[in-house]
């Protein structure tokens, strides 16, 4: 499949909501946080496929504001399999010249999660192939509530003029700032939503759903999800 991706059309930015690790547990009788810990190998294969064929971001849907209603030992469980991919991960991230990002409520992290996560920020800070965005206690809708607050006190305080307002200012407040609009959205695991992620900036995005899930998902699915993409005409409004 990756012979057949054409070089000149790669999407700059890939987003995906990794579903379907609990049912993917359920499904040999083992625990959900065993699904969850098997979905690493196919981040790695994702971020690995990305690299090859020259995606410069990419941003996974790690753990969403609503995921905090989940069994606390599930909740517990994750936040520690966060810490340990991150240190054990960080040598991957600088030898393949990876920056890590993170965006959500990042304050609602437990301190050893936050510290972690700061420190390994930090050290990849300066790496430049790919940028790495992981989705933490994120709601788009939150993102998008605190965007519009912070503008407010801005017209308030004469900081901006509502006139003045517009995508670029919008953008300018959200957690992505930093980002380009996303070009290319993947869900795993059979369901046909976006759950609340990147709602702003996925306006113009490519939609690719796929039954798979999310542990089971590899490199020749990534490149399947590319050549889709590919396959299609993305006119923006406009007619060719």
């Amino acid at each position: 499949m990756k012979e057949k991706i054409i070089k000149h059309n790669i999407p700059n930015h890939v987003a995906i909501i990794m579903d379907g690790n609990g049912r993917w547990a359920k499904k040999i009788g083992k625990k959900r946080v065993f699904g969850h810990n098997n979905g690493i190998k196919s981040v790695n294969e994702c971020i690995s496929s990305a690299i090859e064929i020259g995606v410069k971001n990419i941003t996974l849907y790690v753990f969403s504001m609503e995921n905090w209603k989940r069994p606390k030992i599930e909740v517990n469980a994750l936040m520690k399999l966060l810490v340990n991919s991150l240190e054990k991960e960080l040598k991957n991230l600088m030898e393949n010249n990876i920056k890590l990002c993170a965006i959500g409520n990042l304050d609602s992290l437990d301190t050893k999660s936050k510290k972690k996560l700061s420190e390994v920020i930090h050290k990849t800070a300066k790496n430049k192939k790919l940028i790495l965005t992981l989705a933490i206690s994120y709601g788009s809708r939150q993102e998008l509530i605190n965007a519009f607050q912070i503008i407010s006190d801005k017209v308030k305080n004469n900081i901006i003029s509502k006139e003045k307002i517009d995508d670029k200012i919008i953008n300018e407040h959200l957690y992505t700032r930093n980002l380009p609009n996303v070009d290319l959205l993947i869900r795993t695991g059979g369901e046909y939503r976006i759950s609340n992620f990147l709602l702003w900036q996925i306006a113009y995005a490519e939609l690719y759903f796929t039954d798979i899930l999310w542990p089971d998902f590899r490199k020749e699915d990534f490149f399947d999800a590319i050549r889709n993409y590919q396959n299609r005409e993305r006119r923006f409004g406009k007619i060719n």
